[in-house]
């Protein structure tokens, strides 16, 4: 169960390549200002991309 001052948001991060969401995953958004961006696989590019966070 969520508290209620809970600074966790849901994201979803998407390949750079195919523009595709690929991943949904949380972050603190008090911690972590910037957008997320990580090296992930992307199964319809069938590579490692960098999944950016979706606007």
């Amino acid at each position: 169960m969520a508290k209620k001052n809970e600074n966790r948001i849901d994201v979803a991060l998407v390949c750079t390549e195919c523009k595709r969401e690929n991943y949904f995953v949380s972050k603190n958004k008090a911690n972590t200002t910037e957008k997320l961006e990580e090296n992930k696989f992307c199964k319809h590019c069938r590579k490692v991309t960098v999944h950016r966070e979706k606007k």
